[in-house]
């Protein structure tokens, strides 16, 4: 058993105190410049553990290198978690409440936000452990601070504790994960990484290798705009088809909120129009390619279907690619599983191989060429108000990552 200090919780409690919110609706990259405010950050406690090679990039890529502390070969480890919030929910001024010795119940937030223990099974296991949340007026920032807080956790550790053998290990933050392009400009051949880890994922004990494949719908549709006083007849108003295109959609299937498991979805999540244009942008998930399209081909027939009451607009359905389920390439080195799986038993927790219902920056990692599986963060209720991380479980992610790297240096040596 490892012993992990408090360390980890005083760099987490740092790190949200920097608003790193992401935009989607911005061209630029990294999307919002105040990641790097946290990048910056983020160099100089790398370097203060002697890691001289450690910087950031013209895009907002952190990185550095753990040498191996051991002569035989062993494959490079890349670590990797991102620096950017949601942007559904301020990330700004995040005041985080630490609730020691949780005995059950609800917690109760003091801008009024409440996390109902009947709608958060999770807590139930968390009796005795400590949690922390944030005021209930912001996200607190687990969902990725967290695995950031407990990379570098684990890395200190290792420097500081030269008898626990690892290769060579390879550190990423990245930004702009939560809008679907936190790969878009990594270099995987400049990385140099043979296999690599996201810490992103929730409950403690979880190893994810599987996630959805997903695109992303923009449909615009072109009204007819008249002066209203003068518009019998002419007047083709596209706010009103975008409603009723998506009044259409089934009410009893394909959404988020009556989906589970392995099963997809389709969500319309922006809306924007005005008389003359109209627009909605949907996401569409599904475990396999061939449910996406499916969907996407659903979806182009309820709206071809409206369109019909309407001859003089227009319709326009663009389809954009945004990753693809990571099992498929996870499967071809069993190896980045099943030593991650073992890390967790080693840590003294029961291991739970999951699927993500989302995507990671592993997703288009593994297409890429770097099988990037998920561990968990110990964090819940990621984009919300309501959002909590264990402390406890923080410190079991940190021991997991110190026995990962050992159990790949120990099978490099033959002794695993």
């Amino acid at each position: 058993m490892i012993a992990i200090d408090q360390s980890c919780v005083e760099r987490f409690l740092r790190y949200v105190s920097f608003d790193t919110q992401s935009s989607e609706e911005s061209a630029s990259y990294p999307s919002t410049e105040k990641q790097k405010q946290l990048g910056r950050q983020l160099v100089e406690e790398l370097r203060e553990m002697g890691l001289a090679n450690a910087g950031m990039d013209e895009w907002g890529y952190v990185t550095a290198t753990l040498p191996a502390n051991v002569s035989h070969p062993v494959p490079v480890i890349g670590l990797i978690a991102h620096m950017d919030t949601s942007p559904e929910v301020s990330g700004a001024e995040v005041k985080p409440i630490i609730h020691k010795n949780y005995q059950g119940g609800d917690l109760v937030l003091p801008a009024g936000v409440v996390i109902r223990a009947e709608e958060t099974p999770e807590l139930v296991r968390q009796i005795g452990n400590d949690l922390i949340t944030s005021d209930g007026s912001t996200l607190l920032g687990a969902d990725n601070k967290a695995g950031i807080a407990e990379i570098f956790s684990a890395i200190r550790y290792l420097i500081d504790h030269p008898e626990i053998p690892h290769g060579r290990l390879r550190i990423a933050v990245t930004p702009d994960e939560e809008v679907g392009r936190g790969t878009e400009h990594f270099d995987v051949q400049a990385f140099g990484a043979d296999f690599a880890y996201t810490i992103d994922g929730e409950t403690l004990g979880e190893v994810e290798d599987e996630t959805f494949c997903a695109d992303s719908v923009i449909m615009t549709i072109s009204g007819v705009n008249l002066h209203p006083g003068y518009a019998k007849g002419k007047l083709v108003n596209a706010i009103k088809i975008a409603a009723r295109i998506i009044a259409n959609l089934p009410q009893d299937a394909l959404s988020p909120e009556t989906t589970s498991g392995r099963e997809g979805y389709l969500h319309p999540h922006h809306l924007t129009g005005t008389v003359e244009e109209a627009v909605i942008k949907f996401l569409i998930r599904d475990f396999t390619i061939e449910g996406l399209k499916e969907k996407e081909s659903m979806l182009q027939q309820w709206a071809d279907k409206t369109m019909k009451t309407y001859p003089k607009a227009k319709l326009d359905l663009r389809v954009e690619e945004s990753y693809r389920n990571m099992k498929y390439e996870i499967n071809k080195e069993p190896r980045v599983v099943e030593h991650a799986v073992e890390a967790v038993r080693r840590a003294g927790i029961t291991p739970i191989q999951n699927i993500i219902r989302g995507g990671t920056d592993g997703s288009r990692l593994s297409y890429q060429g770097l099988l990037t599986p998920n561990i968990f963060t110990g964090g819940h209720n990621f984009h919300s108000r309501q959002e909590w991380i264990s402390i406890q479980d923080m410190q079991k992610a940190v021991e997991v990552i110190i026995h990962l790297a050992r159990i790949w240096a120990e099978e490099a040596a033959g002794v695993a």
